[in-house]
């Protein structure tokens, strides 16, 4: 079945809204304002409501002009601002303060190949010393329950540590900073701890 004729006739439009009213209409489909004017009939209208359509008219096209440069402009702003950049969890830089036979663990996945650097140095007392353990999922799993595991990577305690870690496949890992000293000790020690996740890609573009 073929679609009807549109109507025939003279468009108008509504003395109230401005808005474009079909031929044939007895009342304005937007606001249901009666009476809309044909063209012919705007031009002879009184000037008050020649004013109103004019202005209504123009709010709608500045109304539009406007939604149109905010969606360029937001759309401009995330091209130019590239994906969101997400901080690694391994990247930090903070102070600790870790109790006698107390520890503080920073974790994150690393991709095979890549690594961490860092270092850690005590503040309080002076000369203190904090031991690292690195664990990967599985270890750490272990250690967390109190079962024999085996750390991926350590530092013996020092009072000043150089981290250089690489991992050898994909995995969670956990960096466990420990406070040796023994709970009856009540030695709390103060550490500053920074470490940087790297990506091991070469110049080729390859990992």
């Amino acid at each position: 079945m073929f679609p009807s004729k549109p109507p025939r006739g003279e468009w108008g439009a509504c003395q109230f809204c401005g808005v474009a009213v079909p031929p044939g209409s007895t009342k304005c489909d937007l606001c249901g304002a009666a009476a809309p004017l044909t063209a012919q009939q705007l031009t002879s209208a009184p000037p008050k409501v020649r004013r109103r359509v004019r202005l209504t008219g123009a709010l709608r096209a500045l109304i539009v002009i406007v939604v149109v440069v905010g969606l360029a402009y937001s759309l401009v702003s995330v091209v130019l601002q590239g994906p969101p950049v997400v901080a690694d969890p391994l990247t930090t830089a903070a102070m600790y303060h870790i109790g006698a036979g107390n520890i503080t663990i920073l974790s994150g996945e690393i991709t095979g190949s890549d690594y961490v650097l860092g270092n850690f140095t005590t503040q309080l007392p002076s000369g203190a010393s904090i031991q690292l353990a690195v664990y990967n999922s599985t270890e750490g799993a272990a250690y967390f329950t109190g079962s024999p595991s085996t750390p991926a990577y350590t530092i013996a305690p020092t009072s000043d540590g150089r981290i250089v870690f690489s991992a050898a496949y994909t995995d969670t890992f956990y960096f466990v900073f420990t406070n040796p000293y023994p709970v009856a000790s009540h030695l709390t020690v103060e550490v500053w701890i920074t470490t940087t996740y790297e990506s091991n890609v070469g110049d080729d573009g390859f990992a």
